[in-house]
């Protein structure tokens, strides 16, 4: 059944590979989005692309259908060895890296290709002998993929499609180093498809997609916005003293079914966690020191219904795909206006609507203006009334997990901290890697 956010048009009136079109029929995908109607002919031409596209546009299954169709229209050299790749796909997040090669799985499942994920945070010894075993396609978190690389694991000299996903959040965490240093090392553009996605094409990105790509076509779909078009914006000017009162009531009065809290530190992420919990509505932190198995399990309960209520700082403004999220709360206004995008962009996917309820106090009200101008409109201004505001009751204390000593971190664990951005962004390229995805249960159509 085709949703409101797709086209008329069908993957089936492209000349695609019959088996990606099973692989797609086995989804149940019929209709392109937007974005995968205007890159997909492009792709197939072999040309390259810088496309500007939200998330749950669909842009992850753009990219691999074309990435897939490439290949197997240009197939490797007879000399290849098993551990020269043929196609790259880098993230600036675990758990996009690990929703991107599930979609990989999903899609090439007809297909004799080998797709290996690497991210840092886990599993050293493990993702490096998948790697030694064979791999075409390498999908991972720049980090990590340069410590091995450096190690002669595996090598770029055959490589036939790069893929730069979410290239502005590359620049926030401070990988473009790293990436710049792997893409120097591989075939010359003009031998190479690439393929460049960002939620905003600014200059620094479209810098380096001239820089390192041959001639790439800038792509931006009619209906796209700075942010989703179906996002319910809304605005409260509290003192620093009436956000959480705001914030317990907001929460009676909406009754969110699905909802994530940002907020800009983990020490602010705690305390609005702990009067949450201590006011009748459980919530968990998800911040830059949570271990990744804690990470994958606070996704799943939040994509499942178990969980309501995230309370993140920005490592988790990309990478979290799940369906469902019906409202985002900026308890702390973010300082970069480019994460604003991203924290709302977590709700209205897939067509879906959502609200979007951010709180301008004394401390972060500075930053609404930059907010304000990227997306080319003042955000509506909510009222706030004393009876909106809910006299909490006293904070639970909530026992704490001691955070990890990165100072002991030895090669096997691989990362920076994302939330670190001045730290990573004066490391060395292949200094440490990365972190972030998307839940299980958010298919390539909706990425």
């Amino acid at each position: 059944m085709k949703s409101n956010y797709l086209t008329s048009v069908s993957f089936s009136e492209f000349a695609l590979n019959p088996a990606l079109d099973s692989a797609l029929s086995q989804a149940g995908f019929t209709y392109c989005t937007e974005i995968q109607q205007l890159s997909l002919p492009l792709m197939l031409e072999g040309k390259d692309i810088a496309a500007q596209s939200q998330t749950g546009t669909g842009k992850t299954a753009a990219f691999l259908l074309g990435m897939y169709q490439y290949l197997l229209n240009n197939p490797a050299p007879e000399d290849r060895k098993p551990t020269e790749l043929r196609a790259i796909i880098l993230a600036p997040t675990r758990e996009l890296a690990i929703q991107i090669h599930k979609d990989a799985e999903q899609l090439g499942a007809n297909l004799d290709f080998q797709t290996v994920l690497a991210y840092g945070g886990t599993d050293y010894e493990k993702q490096r002998r998948r790697i030694q075993e064979g791999a075409d396609v390498l999908i991972g978190t720049p980090g990590r993929i340069i410590d091995y690389f450096k190690q002669k694991v595996f090598s770029l000299n055959k490589i036939q499609v790069v893929v730069l996903d979410e290239a502005d959040r590359m620049f926030d965490l401070g990988f473009i180093a790293d990436i710049r240093y792997l893409l120097r090392r591989m075939p010359d553009p003009e031998q190479r498809l690439n393929l460049l996605f960002s939620a905003t094409l600014s200059h620094r990105v479209m810098e380096l997609a001239y820089e390192h790509m041959n001639n790439p076509i800038g792509l931006k779909t009619e209906s796209d916005r700075i942010a989703a078009e179906k996002v319910h914006q809304l605005v409260f000017h509290p003192a620093s003293d009436e956000k959480i009162p705001l914030l317990l009531g907001l929460i009676k009065k909406m009754q969110p079914q699905r909802s994530i809290i940002f907020v800009n530190t983990k020490r602010v992420a705690e305390k609005v966690q702990s009067y949450l919990v201590g006011n009748d509505t459980p919530a968990e932190v998800l911040s830059g020191d949570v271990r990744q198995n804690k990470r994958q399990r606070l996704i799943k309960e939040l994509a499942s219904g178990e969980l309501n209520t995230l309370i993140a700082t920005d490592v988790a403004a990309r990478g979290l795909h799940i369906d469902g999220v019906t409202h985002v709360f900026n308890y702390d206004l973010p300082q970069n206006p480019e994460d604003y995008v991203h924290r709302i962009g977590r709700t209205a996917r897939a067509g879906a609507s959502g609200e979007a309820i951010s709180f301008a106090c004394e401390e972060y009200v500075f930053s609404l203006p930059e907010i304000e101008e990227l997306l080319g409109h003042e955000i509506e201004s909510g009222q706030l009334t004393n009876d909106m505001l809910i006299s909490p009751a006293p904070p639970a204390k909530i026992q704490r997990q001691k955070a990890p000593d990165h100072s002991k971190r030895g090669k096997s664990t691989g990362g920076r901290n994302p939330n670190n951005r001045n730290r990573s962004r004066r490391r060395k390229p292949g200094s440490g890697p990365s972190g972030g995805a998307r839940p299980a249960n958010a298919g390539p159509q909706g990425q």
